[in-house]
């Protein structure tokens, strides 16, 4: 089947479509609905003339010439009978014990279509970051959508009524737009309302909120209920970067922030980089929830836990996962397991950071090398080394993966594994991707520069096994096949098998020539790393489709 994608930007549900219609061998390509008006989205469909044009994320309307004359699906995050644009916000804010993706044809109205599908979901009991329910829960349910309309499109049964649809989950219409205003925080709220706020708000617009007489957006939250700190609204506490506020019968953990003036929001930066006066707060462990790093051991194998708010890892961020791997790998275990949290594994350097500093390319060049320090103190471990991508990952996530003996992952992540932006790239990737795939396949990933399902890495090899989607289906799974590792590196046939990827060079030969590289981009600019980076902060659309995403 050909099969468009015209979609805002080619965001991770987008990736994820797009990756499994192939891997289920549909022709498929991409248009960035900024890039055109009406008149040249409707002249390129009918270049193209698809089976099937699907919308996974799309915040434009489709012209009416369009869908008039080709089936247009729209993957919409919210139930049959929802409509709306801030339908997740909504969903997180009124506390929706459950709720929905439907897929429907495009028509005049928004949301207003014929509806193809409808998958439902139970939204987790404690409210979770809209970028991380849009990524697991929403993203599954629309990959569920995207079947069902395919079966529905090769068998040619037609959508269903709106009017003579059930509606599988209650009470359901249309909502109003959320604005920043409508997410302002009242500290004298308890915890977990101003905690569920900010969760609504993630990513955007961010929840406003006054913190020593200025205002902020605040993100990635978790409450502490049952502290008496005083009067709500005042900054109490930190834990290294994460910051706690006083409110309504307990306290309220942030790890992010960013400056909002004039209704414009600064760049989201670790929380005590942006608030003055933090170093001085005293020390409070965050909760749980906020943990960066967790380590737990089972008999002889370490598990060591990074948690990276949307992904990125800056400077200190990865002298401190440097510095725990060196303990871990210190105990007497003979496997070391690292892994992320079930919505997030690793992206690489921390672009806002670098970015906000008073000297980006410094501070790029000291990002680099500290996260190659952790991608090396994996790769010279003694003891075997299991890397279980738990999440989506891209460019430095991925590579430094790679540097692990042993590489697992979950079914449905996406994984990016070159590098973009107008970087070399280092993490030590010219030796673990080609010692994986083969320096032919390597050069092929790193300059086609397109995302790769779990499926396809594992035919590639970048894998070595991939286990189910379901988080508490994927732990277990995990856990046997640490045993059997357990019991074949125990035999030595692990210590054998990672002796082969062992380079015939140094890793210092392979990090030298990489850091080469990475210096003129950072200190000379040769590939426009800082125009590209300020454009990425700045969330600025994308000028044109990159041909590479185009039918071939």
């Amino acid at each position: 089947m050909k099969i468009l994608l015209l979609v805002s930007a080619f965001n991770g549900l987008t990736q994820r479509v797009w990756c499994h219609l192939r891997d289920a061998g549909h022709d498929v390509g991409v248009e960035l609905a900024p890039t055109h008006d009406d008149v040249s989205i409707t002249r390129l469909v009918s270049d193209l003339d698809p089976d099937l044009v699907l919308c996974p994320f799309l915040k434009h309307r489709v012209p009416q010439s369009v869908w008039d004359n080709w089936p247009t699906v729209i993957l919409h995050p919210g139930p049959a009978g929802d409509r709306g644009p801030s339908s997740l916000d909504h969903a997180t804010l009124d506390s929706r014990p459950r709720w929905g993706v439907t897929a429907l044809s495009a028509v005049e109205a928004m949301d207003a279509g014929p509806i193809w599908a409808c998958h439902t979901f139970d939204m987790p009991e404690s409210p979770i970051p809209k970028s991380a329910l849009y990524n697991s829960r929403v993203a599954d349910a629309a990959m569920a959508c995207v079947e069902d309309v395919l079966n529905a499109v090769r068998t040619k049964t037609p959508p269903k009524a709106v009017s003579g649809y059930r509606h599988p989950v209650p009470d359901t219409g249309e909502l109003p737009l959320l604005r920043r205003k409508d997410f302002a925080i009242d500290w004298n709220a308890s915890p977990a309302e101003v905690c569920r706020r900010i969760a609504a708000a993630d990513g955007a617009p961010g929840a406003p909120a006054l913190l020593e007489g200025e205002a902020y957006c605040v993100f990635d939250a978790a409450p502490e209920p049952g502290v008496d700190a005083g009067a709500p609204g005042r900054l109490v506490a930190r834990d290294g970067e994460k910051l706690a506020v006083s409110a309504g019968g307990g306290l309220v953990w942030f790890g992010y922030a960013a400056t909002l003036a004039d209704n414009r929001r600064g760049i989201k930066l670790p929380a005590s980089y942006v608030l003055p006066g933090a170093e001085d707060l005293p020390y409070r462990p965050a909760p749980e929830a906020l943990r960066e790093i967790s380590y737990s051991r089972f008999g002889g194998v370490g598990i060591l836990t990074v948690r990276s708010y949307n992904g990125a890892m800056h400077t200190e961020q990865c002298r401190r996962m440097t510095d725990a791997v060196g303990k871990a790998l210190a105990e007497d275990t003979h496997t070391l397991v690292v892994t992320g949290t079930e919505h997030g594994f690793s992206n690489g350097i921390n672009l806002n950071v670098i970015e906000a500093s008073e000297d980006p390319a410094a501070e790029a060049w000291a990002n680099i090398n500290a996260i190659d320090d952790f991608c090396e103190a994996i790769a010279q471990a003694d003891q075997l080394t299991v890397a279980a991508l738990s999440a989506n990952a891209g460019a430095g996530g991925v590579m430094a993966a790679l540097c692990a003996d042993v590489v697992y992952a979950r079914d449905g992540i996406v994984l990016n594994p070159y590098y973009d932006m107008g970087i070399y790239g280092s993490e030590l990737h010219t030796w673990g991707l080609a010692s994986r795939v083969g320096e032919d396949a390597a050069q092929r990933l790193l300059t086609e520069k397109l995302p790769v399902s779990s499926t396809e890495a594992r035919r590639l090899g970048i894998l070595d096994a991939v286990g189910p989607r379901d988080w508490e289906s994927f732990a277990g799974w995990l856990g046997e096949r640490l045993r059997a590792l357990e019991e074949e590196w125990l035999r030595d046939e692990m210590r054998r098998s990672a002796a082969h990827r062992s380079p015939s060079r140094p890793f210092s030969y392979y990090r030298t020539i990489e850091l080469a590289e990475m210096a003129r981009d950072f200190f000379d600019d040769r590939n426009g790393f800082a125009a590209q980076r300020f454009d990425f902060v700045k969330k600025r659309p994308t000028s044109e489709t990159p041909s590479r995403l185009r039918f071939k």
